[in-house]
């Protein structure tokens, strides 16, 4: 194959056109099967690999025998710890061995931590023969004691994972905002829950697959598929302890991500075979090994007590919130971070304490996942609000509009959101839109809703709100790069844009497209991409943060200008290279919490109208509202898909997706027992209303929203199913099986009325 990445002729318009709901252009070749994925690419010579896992949740290797694995015909090779030059890697911090075992230059990699942990790498002439020498390396171990409750892996005596985490605590944060006795003494009504969230199992489509091989120019190169090409680079080089510019990462089409391609997964066994043994190696998970061996999201449990003035003031909130961050660091001090932040919802609200805590276990490593923390903070956060809404019969909408951040207002953290605050106009809209809400002189009232004509059925409306950061938080330096040459003589007869995000089905690529005409000033047709190669671009960030078309659009109108200026001064071709910074972040003070914590915001509101049978427990999804400030949607059409897979996704989270894990052992690794919504199970109806409040630094306007759908899907069902049958469930997922007997615990799972 060659070494070039494939560029993206764009042919589908004539116009320039930011606004407009073009075609993506990678459509064609991915309806066709034209286009490649990892693990259709093949190289000639290619040897396969198969890795062999821990048996143990938590234990010491003692030895490793790989004698008879490779005596087998067709085994080229075997690697262990001591076979990786600099043996850990992490996205936040480098706490994981690449191989488990004896003989490592790192301390400590000698012991397995999770099931997920490798302790050797086979890598034979075929996939059959590399599975079967796999099953026959013979590990010994010594076990050690496990832990997998957070809230004992706290406590002291628990077994420890990590020396340089005492009580297993890798991240603690904290607010203290106002005065809590004060805000305690003017609540008249106080409101206490506890709710508790599972792992999520992402699911995309493509599982973990990838080729490594060497270069033309003797780069160790990896295709594989990822949401930070130039931070696989940079752990891969770290791992080999090899010359940055001697490695080499391309992304090919990326089959799906949501967060759960940040971090690891072949990446660098990958590149430590091929570097050794200088042939093509490749590897594709089974939907077994990847639903095995990838984070998920983070179970968090939380604490809250809630407390508000007979008008609907918020005057008080105390919480602890503690995130299972399994075995490895992953992004959990980021998700707990955020879940800090948003635990307190979109409020302006005077006391706060609030005690947040990401915590090792010998669980499955948790990290990021579409709404990073967010969703299970706002179920908690927004099930509050519509607790207290009932406690003062008080309409939920309206009392959010007497408590929602506004331009200037405090965040919990002590400093104001950015300008272009615009919750209160989205939970306004998503309630008038909706049709369930109608404002009065007094205030907004729900209308009545009919019911169905089967008594064990009974049907009932949600809203919820949320908001969540647009971009890297607390201090991280956040930045993006673009280059853009025009090429023509007279004319602008072709525009080059090299831009490194990466395109994992959201449709990055062709809104980095119709941002670069318009700053131009070319038609579509003229702009060709260039992407997903670390040899040809520079660092663009992650795909995540729902960043992209902000930071990326950012970046490419810098480049714009600087390429135009060259063109006026007639260079051919004209190039302009270009690095957006945000403004600057801060991070949580220590002891207060102070903090500038994002330089950007999406904001979200939805209502929800479901069907609850009493008699199985099954709660269907009829309606879907939901209204979010994009800023300005460069593509609507991608924006309500967006919207639309969010909330399909977060609807499988809340009512469908249950991963059962005992003792560490997760005992349904398949997508037969570990059910995601089938289109039989989508919302009878979503309705997206794109709202279009220019974000003041967003670039033509636009803000991030890639995960803002998701965020209120959770409390919004909660609200529903109470409102349908006066029962709140504050535990996710709300099975069937838990449902019923939820309502049969209260008394009306019979269908009586």
């Amino acid at each position: 194959m060659s070494d070039q990445t494939p560029a993206y002729p764009i042919e589908h318009a004539k116009t320039v056109i930011v606004g407009q709901s073009v075609h993506r252009l990678d459509a064609l070749g991915k309806v066709t099967g034209e286009t490649p994925y990892p693990g259709d690419i093949d190289m000639d010579g290619q040897l396969w690999m198969k890795i062999r896992y821990s048996d143990r949740v938590h234990a010491r290797i003692l030895s490793v025998d790989t004698s008879e694995a490779a005596a087998l015909d067709g085994v080229v090779a075997i690697f262990t710890a001591a076979d990786v030059p600099c043996n850990e890697y992490g996205l936040i911090i480098y706490d994981q061995p690449v191989i488990c075992g004896v003989g490592s230059t790192k301390a400590g990699a000698d012991i397995v931590r999770c099931l997920a942990d490798c302790v050797a790498v086979v890598v034979a002439e075929t996939e059959e023969i590399a599975a079967k020498a796999r099953d026959l390396i013979k590990v010994t171990y010594e076990d050690l004691p496990i832990v997998t409750d957070p809230e004992a892996a706290m406590a002291e005596g628990a077994p420890q994972l990590h020396e340089k985490y005492p009580r297993n605590i890798l991240c603690h944060y904290k607010i203290r905002k106002g005065d809590m006795a004060q805000g305690w003494a003017q609540a008249e009504v106080v409101v206490e829950g506890v709710y508790t969230t599972s792992w999520q199992e992402h699911a995309y489509l493509q599982p973990e697959a990838g080729l490594g091989y060497i270069d033309d120019q003797g780069r160790v190169t990896v295709i594989v598929a990822g949401q930070w090409a130039h931070e696989d680079q940079k752990q891969i080089a770290h791992a080999l302890n090899l010359p940055l510019d001697q490695v080499r990462v391309i992304y090919p089409a990326i089959g799906g991500a949501f967060g759960g391609r940040e971090d690891m997964s072949v990446q660098i066994v990958l590149a430590l075979a091929a570097w050794k043994l200088r042939r093509p190696v490749k590897i594709i998970w089974s939907r077994e090994e990847s639903i095995l061996a990838h984070h998920k999201r983070h179970p968090i449990k939380i604490y809250a007590k809630w407390g508000a003035t007979r008008e609907g003031k918020v005057v008080a909130v105390e919480s602890t919130v503690i995130g299972d961050g399994g075995a490895y660091a992953y992004t959990t001090s980021k998700v707990m971070g955020n879940a800090n932040l948003l635990a307190t919802g979109p409020y302006c609200i005077p006391n706060i304490r609030l005690d947040t805590y990401g915590v090792f276990t010998n669980n499955i490593p948790a990290g990021a996942f579409r709404g990073f923390g967010g969703p299970q903070a706002i179920f908690a956060a927004e099930g509050q609000m519509n607790k207290l809404a009932e406690a003062l019969g008080m309409d939920p909408v309206e009392l959010r509009l007497r408590n929602i951040l506004r331009e200037g207002d405090l965040l919990s953290v002590g400093t104001p959101l950015p300008r272009g605050v615009t919750i209160d106009r989205v939970v306004a809209e998503c309630a008038r839109r909706s049709g369930y809400w109608e404002e009065t002189p007094t205030g907004w009232r729900r209308k009545p809703i009919a019911q169905p004509a089967e008594r064990h059925k009974r049907r009932g409306v949600g809203f919820a709100c949320g908001f969540k950061n647009i971009g890297f938080s607390f201090g991280f330096p956040e930045r993006a790069w673009a280059t853009i040459e025009l090429h023509g003589d007279a004319e602008i007869e072709r525009v080059i844009v090299r831009q490194a995000s990466a395109e994992v089905g959201q449709g990055a690529h062709t809104v980095i497209a119709q941002m670069a005409a318009e700053a131009v000033g070319v038609p579509l047709h003229k702009v060709t991409l260039i992407t997903h190669d670390t040899a040809q671009t520079d660092d663009a960030g992650s795909s995540s943060a729902s960043r992209i078309t902000f930071m990326a659009g950012n970046a490419v109108r810098g480049a714009a200008e600087l390429a135009l200026q060259a063109w006026r001064n007639e260079e051919r071709p004209a190039i302009g290279t270009f690095k957006y910074r945000p403004p600057a972040t801060t991070p949580y003070d220590p002891e207060t919490g102070r903090a500038e914590p994002n330089f950007a915001y999406g904001y979200v509101a939805q209502a929800f109208e479901v069907e609850v049978d009493t008699e199985t427990g099954q709660v269907t999804v009829l309606r879907v509202v939901s209204a979010s400030d994009v800023g300005r949607a460069v593509n609507p059409e991608l924006v309500r898909g967006q919207v639309e897979g969010a909330v399909v996704q977060a609807v499988g989270y809340v009512l469908y997706e249950h991963l059962v894990v005992e003792n560490g052992v997760i005992k349904n690794p398949y997508l037969s027992t570990y059910l995601i919504p089938t289109v039989g199970d989508v919302p009878h109806k979503v309705e997206t209303v794109i709202l279009e409040y220019a974000d003041p630094i967003g670039p033509w306007g636009a803000r991030g929203m890639a995960e803002m759908p998701y965020l209120p899907v959770a409390p919004a069902i909660a609200a529903a199913i109470r409102d349908a049958t006066g029962v709140w469930f504050d535990s996710l997922p709300m099975t069937p099986d838990r449902v019923y007997l939820g309502l049969a615990a209260a008394g009306v799972a019979d269908g009586a009325r």
